[in-house]
């Protein structure tokens, strides 16, 4: 029996805490076979960005070649800028039970959701939107105008949070943190997964003594 690993979808509004809440949790639990998909996309890489680790940074021509070669489970245009995730890269990782965390928009999930169903998603929404725009300024990488598109299509992209799986606010980084894990934890514990992980113990326990 193998142990299928399950793919996260992760969505939120640009600011939201979607990206710092999924590397907090792969530091913290080293111990957990998981991993983020990277993504392919169209931009330039930002400050401390390497390619591979954060992108596949690709030229326009070769994404849309990838789009012909239907080698991406989801993709679209976002502020002039292409990103794409690659089918064959989160379907190896799952193969192995690794478990997938996707941070794409609630349009990318629903691409995602009609080829893999059985995917769990979850929706992460600021505590306020003074608070949403105060976190997209300080973090100082988008000009005026940009952050400015982004809060105009932030309610857009919150008004889709009911067609997810679950729910976080992210007031608190800490509690929000915790609300996370315990997604993923109650997943890992679910009887088919535990059953994979420990044949051996309970092959032990029903056996028949003689």
């Amino acid at each position: 029996m193998s142990q299928l690993g399950t793919l996260y979808i992760v969505s939120a509004p640009s600011g939201a805490g979607k990206s710092s809440l999924i590397n907090a949790l792969l530091a913290e639990k080293r111990d957990w076979p998981v991993q983020v998909s990277v993504s392919h996309t169209t931009r330039a890489p930002r400050v401390g960005e390497n390619d591979g680790e954060h992108y596949h940074f690709v030229d326009l021509d070769i994404f849309k070649q990838l789009i012909k070669e239907n080698a991406f489970f989801e993709w679209a245009e976002v502020f002039g800028n292409y990103y794409g995730t690659s089918r064959v890269a989160i379907e190896q990782a799952l193969a192995q039970g690794i478990d997938v965390f996707l941070d794409i928009d609630w349009q990318g999930a629903r691409q995602v959701r009609e080829m893999m169903p059985q995917a769990k998603s979850i929706f992460i929404l600021p505590p306020s939107r003074s608070e949403l725009q105060a976190r997209l300024t300080k973090r100082g990488q988008d000009s005026d105008e940009i952050i400015a598109k982004r809060m105009a299509q932030a309610q857009s992209e919150m008004s889709h949070y009911d067609e997810y799986d679950y729910l976080i606010i992210n007031d608190d980084f800490d509690s929000a943190m915790q609300e996370f894990s315990a997604i993923v934890k109650s997943r890992r514990n679910e009887q088919e997964k535990q059953t994979c992980k420990h044949q051996a113990t309970i092959k032990e326990l029903l056996e028949q003594q003689s």
